[in-house]
């Protein structure tokens, strides 16, 4: 299958390395990829600039938003969660019709320091606001409640844990479902939460998130769901 990763930084690469790995064709989606490759700084937080990356993997084709959505049958957005809706918006509306738009993004607020807080929260998610705003795209959250590296290899974590998927289709549900097997999750570990508000509640799962990687001082969790008997 081909894949469009929206997003060039931990999360984006992570995604896009273990797709190619698996045998998927993969564009990465930048906003402009001669300043992408251009920047030679470390991100925020401190990994290499893209350009090191992509010498490393220059199977996974570079390209704008829209040639990137373009190019993918299935599209995942790996972008900051401020930032997700512009980025699909210059992936182009007519990119993402009919295809499942895999939304792995929080929506993180900085503007009043560290830690930070969650906008949209409670009442609304950034995975409703993304399948509201491109309702003919199939969104399906998922795999926003774990660091990237576990994300892609859950064995990582000793023992049991989940993974949570929401959305309104089914087949696109289970289309990922299928996408986190290959990616190392048992098929009992995913749980289908429902419908596409249930974002709400996995987008929540990331102040306690946050406040466990402070006590941890590493980010190999993740959260299991124990169900009595």
């Amino acid at each position: 299958m081909r894949y469009a990763v929206l997003g060039t930084g931990i999360v984006g690469r992570t995604i896009a390395t273990k797709l190619a790995s698996l045998g998927h064709e993969v564009a990465i989606g930048t906003r402009d990829p001669q300043a992408t490759l251009a920047r030679t700084e470390p991100d925020g937080m401190g990994n290499p600039p893209f350009a090191v990356w992509h010498t490393d993997h220059a199977d996974v084709l570079l390209k704008p938003f829209a040639e990137a959505a373009a190019f993918g049958e299935t599209v995942v957005n790996t972008t900051a969660g401020g930032a997700a809706l512009d980025a699909l918006d210059a992936a182009g509306r007519t990119n993402l019709v009919g295809k499942v738009v895999i939304d792995i993004a929080n929506p993180l607020d900085f503007s009043a320091g560290m830690p930070p807080t969650l906008d949209p929260v409670n009442t609304d998610s950034l995975g409703e606001q993304i399948q509201r705003a491109f309702p003919d795209a199939k969104v399906v959250k998922t795999l926003n409640t774990m660091s990237c590296p576990v994300m892609v290899e859950p064995a990582r974590v000793a023992g049991p844990h989940n993974v949570f998927v929401s959305g309104e289709d089914t087949g696109a549900k289970k289309q990922v479902t299928e996408l986190l097997v290959s990616f190392g999750w048992p098929e009992s570990s995913v749980i289908d939460l429902g419908g596409i508000e249930t974002a709400r509640g996995v987008e929540m799962v990331l102040p306690i998130w946050l406040r466990l990687m402070g006590t941890l001082g590493h980010t190999d969790f993740n959260f299991h769901v124990q169900v009595a008997r």
